[in-house]
């Protein structure tokens, strides 16, 4: 059952669904009763430029009647990549992306989710291959219409050595997921999985990651925020398994949030699954309203409530973002999560 079987037969009876444990928090089936048809073909002449256009070395776009995406980085280069994903008017957009980074090279990886306020479907694939020694830093901006419903899913794999960072950025859509699945092969390789969600109205989100330890020495550090106010809904699933003989793996995942009104809601399933006996593995989860005594403590100093609150917001997700690398990346993150917190 996937998204992407269903748009192409056009059968919603192959959509996932609550009766699929990966996807209870995130029912396709009971949403969608009609696919809509293909988008149409973007013209992409006159394209406004995308949040990331101006810090890339190449732009690819995905969008209705594009070609699939291929980035490859031979060995020992280094690229900056602005990748867009554009849904627009209602339609249905299928798009696969394949990307390879050679031996000791570099990728920097900014990918943006762009939608219109139709009622479009979109499903993206990625399949990212890592050779021994190489790094990517991969940005996700997920800007989806309230009406959108939206998917995508990321293979990465690993070789001795190499180094995956990842930070995803949303607020949410009328469903979206957006899933990260990592083979790693230990060896030193370093992996960070970091998300931040941001909903308000009755969007929603949902943050999957699934990582595979399968050799000694590996490494990972998963660390996610979100704020959910109104009658949103965030959902974060992270999954660490070490399996057997994958020992000397350090893997840490956190997940905090903060719930701002009754009706929003926040579910939260972080596993470990450990089959190996030299490990240092943990994870935490908190879920909880804003420190009242904090607020209480600003207001004393002459700070209005509401400028109060959105300092402590900041501050509470601002930790997600400084953990990104890129400086001005990390930039426009903490100016997109102010101008919503502030809104």
């Amino acid at each position: 059952m996937s998204l992407s079987t269903a748009l192409k037969s056009g059968d919603v009876s192959l959509l996932p669904g609550k009766r699929d444990e990966d996807w209870k928090w995130t029912d396709l089936r009971g949403l969608l009763r009609v696919l809509p048809a293909a988008a149409p073909a973007l013209d992409l002449v006159g394209l406004a430029e995308g949040p990331f256009d101006a810090l890339a070395d190449e732009r690819h776009v995905v969008a209705g009647g594009q070609p699939d995406v291929v980035i490859d980085v031979p060995a020992d280069g280094s690229l900056a990549v602005s990748l867009r994903v554009l849904s627009r008017d209602g339609g249905a957009l299928t798009g696969k992306v394949t990307i390879r980074v050679g031996a000791n090279a570099k990728l920097r990886l900014l990918e943006s989710y762009e939608g219109d306020a139709s009622a479009y479907v979109t499903d993206t694939a990625l399949t990212i291959r890592l050779e021994a020694g190489a790094a990517i830093e991969r940005i996700v901006l997920a800007a989806d219409g309230a009406e959108g419903v939206t998917v995508s899913q990321a293979q990465v794999i690993l070789s001795p050595g190499a180094e995956y960072g990842q930070t995803v950025i949303t607020n949410g859509a009328r469903r979206q997921r957006i899933e990260t699945q990592v083979t790693h092969p230990g060896a030193h390789a370093k992996l960070r999985l970091d998300g931040l969600y941001l909903l308000e109205d009755k969007r929603h989100a949902d943050l999957t990651t699934v990582v595979l330890h399968q050799g000694v020495d590996g490494a990972t550090d998963q660390f996610t925020r979100g704020v959910v106010r109104d009658q949103s809904r965030g959902i974060f699933q992270g999954r660490i398994v070490v399996e057997e003989g994958a020992d000397r793996t350090d893997a840490r995942m956190r997940h905090n949030a903060l719930i701002l009104s009754d009706k929003a809601e926040i579910d939260a399933k972080p596993e470990l699954l450990i089959f190996a006996d030299d490990v240092q593995c943990a994870h935490g989860n908190t879920i909880g309203a804003l420190d009242e005594e904090a607020l209480f403590y600003m207001r004393q100093r002459g700070l209005p409530e509401t400028e109060a609150r959105a300092l402590l917001i900041e501050a509470f997700v601002g930790a997600v973002a400084d953990r990104i690398g890129f400086e001005p990346v990390r930039d426009i993150a903490r100016s997109w999560a102010a101008e919503r917190l502030r809104a």
